[in-house]
């Protein structure tokens, strides 16, 4: 492995748990890994503009802040309209996560998306409405009820 990829994975390490919160987080990263503050964040910016790193952000502990409806949505749209609809739920502040599936014998959903509310009711008026705004009539609504493990992805 080349030390640079040897870099990377120490500074992929320090990103991959809590990010420290305070003033400048960076900074506590860089001396972890001894580097500076500006190596880290120039590493940053060249991933961002590699398309390596997307973003980086918080995540948080919804239910805690009282978002306790939590709702797997599931779409048939027909194939010919996956990629028209897929891309607007995916402009849709409201919604956080979409993905296109492959139907299973007997279930026939294609499009699945997760909206996240204060109320099962608010969380229907919102599935409701996207589906009268995008013409989506065969849908089902699955609501969490335990969550048993939410963790952010780790690399090796």
């Amino acid at each position: 492995m080349s030390k640079d990829k040897l870099v990377d994975a120490d500074l992929i390490a320090q990103l991959q748990g809590n990010i420290p919160l305070e003033a400048r987080p960076f900074a506590r990263i860089a001396d972890a890994i001894g580097w500076s503050e500006g190596e880290v964040l120039s590493r940053l910016r060249r991933w961002q503009a590699e398309g390596r790193l997307r973003r980086v952000g918080a995540v948080l502990a919804h239910r805690r802040a009282g978002v306790a409806a939590n709702a797997l949505v599931l779409w048939q749209v027909p194939s010919g309209r996956l990629e028209e609809v897929g891309e607007a739920l995916a402009r849709d502040r409201r919604v956080t996560h979409c993905y296109q599936r492959k139907p299973a014998p007997g279930w026939p959903y294609n499009l699945f998306f997760m909206v996240h509310g204060q109320r099962r009711s608010q969380v229907e008026a919102v599935v409701k409405e996207l589906a009268d705004e995008l013409k989506v009539r065969d849908y089902r609504i699955l609501f969490s009820t335990v969550e048993i493990k939410k963790t952010s992805m780790t690399y090796a």
